[in-house]
């Protein structure tokens, strides 16, 4: 029946704003507290803390260099390091809206630092390399060299060296978070989708999602810490060089942090531990150019191999018609060829209802005090206008796969990002706001979208039902909101989809009327 469809696609209206308002999370400030140690959550951690060698701040040394900060900026990124623990306070990289977006939260900062409490004196500096140096009192010396590329992938060497043979070299640590940061856009949500990975080593290579647990680092080829559109992923040249990954948060309310170890080494009189770093977008086109599997980290989904297909045909249109807002027009026409077998079905199935509904309408008038006989004439009537009340709702049923696969594919493209269509929508990857009234955006593609449903629902409408008559106002109402806060590339598929749909119902209902 057509109430049948009408709770389908109830439920599944529900059961993505249900999922939607479950992956955003309403936090939205990071209150960190450097002094909080990441070691009262994780006995890993607080191993790590108890080798940091604390005793070393007293160190004669660490009063001959005053803090320096160094900037390195280039078209893509600009850096900004501290010889304070030899690490990283700012790492922005540039999108196409020419907008930096700070990969560091600065509660968070340094991050990549060796012994934060300890001063280095700096032995080269340029934009291509970087060499932080410290010599300790206990008859050992550190050195860290930053080389940087003109892109998103860099390296760090860090160097161990004995100057007294009794000396044992120390643990040694790398360190990104709490959290990884974002556009400001994204705030609300980051907390909830920050991540720790690690990709195995051997064949079938996995990702596999770590919550405040280490795992062996020498299995792994890389770990990483990302949110929806960007990763800092650390490659180690040798894996079996570190010891653990890490991955701990100090509550709900604060995200991930990633820490990559090494071991305390006793025999050996100098120690290289050389890890490629990636710190940048998520792209999953540039990604792949690695050859890594760093483009896993770009989730599609439950239906991942219909997303990522979607994806590979949006790309492609987009090389032709150099925009985004076209290529996911035209797919959406291609993806309803696709399906029109099962959507002329259910079209079908629509206009058969529609023909029996005033027989329906009859026997249940006639038979409402008698609810076993009212049954057997209903089925009496589906038998012999052979008539199937689910043929209806199954294909639908047939096509949510598909939407939840576009669905995520343009959640979390970062291709998307930055990208305008026409006229007032300049960011296929965020809400088409048109105007702030008295700070409320309002939002045109999703009223657009609300305003088709209506006529949508006013066209499937026979006969006066109650029932139907508040689906015609409750739904567009319901789906107008769901898609309120959603990307304009999603509302914009959706809405695409609803006119194509729109159209196709009319001409086929026409058809079978005459």
């Amino acid at each position: 029946m057509r109430k049948n469809s009408v709770l389908f696609v109830i439920l599944s209206a529900f059961t993505i704003l249900i999922w939607f308002s479950f992956a955003s999370s309403q936090k939205k400030n990071l209150n960190f507290k450097q002094s909080q140690d990441i070691a009262v959550i994780n006995q890993n951690i607080n191993k790590v803390k108890n080798l940091s060698l604390h005793d070393v701040a007293t160190d004669n040394n660490n009063c001959d260099y005053d803090e320096e900060h160094i900037t390195i900026k280039t078209e893509q990124y600009k850096v900004i390091l501290t010889n304070k623990g030899a690490g990283i306070l700012s790492w922005s990289v540039k999108e196409k809206n020419g907008k930096w977006v700070d990969l560091v939260i600065q509660e968070s900062a340094p991050v990549m630092s060796n012994f934060p409490e300890l001063t280095y004196k700096i032995i080269t500096k340029s934009n291509k390399k970087i060499i932080f140096e410290h010599n300790f009192p206990e008859g050992w010396k550190i050195t860290k060299t930053y080389n940087f590329s003109d892109f998103y992938m860099h390296n760090l060497n860090i160097s161990v060296e004995k100057i007294k043979k009794i000396t044992t070299l120390p643990h040694i640590k790398l360190e990104w978070g709490p959290g990884l940061g974002t556009d400001s856009k994204e705030l609300k949500e980051n907390i909830s989708l920050t991540r720790v990975l690690a990709y195995s080593d051997v064949k079938p290579n996995k990702l596999k999602k770590l919550k405040n647990i280490s795992e062996i680092a020498s299995i792994y080829k890389w770990s990483a810490i990302d949110n929806r559109y960007f990763l800092v992923a650390f490659i180690p040249k040798k894996p079996i060089d570190f010891d653990e990954i890490v991955s701990s948060k100090l509550d709900k309310k604060h995200p991930y942090s990633i820490i990559l170890t090494a071991k305390i080494l006793r025999n050996i009189s100098k120690k290289n531990y050389s890890v490629d770093f990636y710190v940048g977008p998520k792209g999953y086109t540039y990604l792949k150019t690695y050859k890594l599997g760093l483009e896993k980290t770009v989730d599609f989904g439950f239906f991942g191999i219909l997303g990522k297909t979607a994806f590979t045909i949006l790309t492609f249109l987009h090389k032709i018609t150099y925009n985004y807002g076209w290529a996911i027009i035209i797919l959406t026409i291609i993806i309803q060829i696709l399906v029109f077998p099962l959507t002329l079905k259910s079209f079908k199935s629509i206009a058969t209802m529609k023909r029996v509904q005033p027989i329906i309408k009859d026997i249940q008038t006639k038979y409402k005090n008698n609810p076993q006989r009212l049954q057997v004439e209903m089925l009496n009537v589906y038998k012999t206008q052979k008539v199937n009340p689910l043929s209806g709702c199954l294909p639908m049923l047939l096509q949510l796969p598909i939407f939840w696969a576009f669905f995520t594919m343009l959640r979390n493209a970062y291709e998307l990002r930055n990208e305008n269509w026409i006229l007032w929508i300049k960011d296929l990857s965020a809400p088409d706001k048109f105007i702030d009234i008295k700070l409320f955006p309002l939002n045109l593609l999703p009223l657009i979208m609300g305003v088709g449903m209506f006529f949508q629902q006013k066209m499937n409408m026979t006969i006066p039902d109650p029932i139907q008559k508040k689906m015609m106002y409750i739904m567009p109402i319901t789906f107008t909101f769901m898609f309120w806060s959603f990307p304009s590339g999603l509302v914009l598929y959706w809405l695409t989809n609803s006119i194509i749909s729109m159209v196709e119902q009319y001409f086929v209902l026409k058809k079978m009327k005459k």
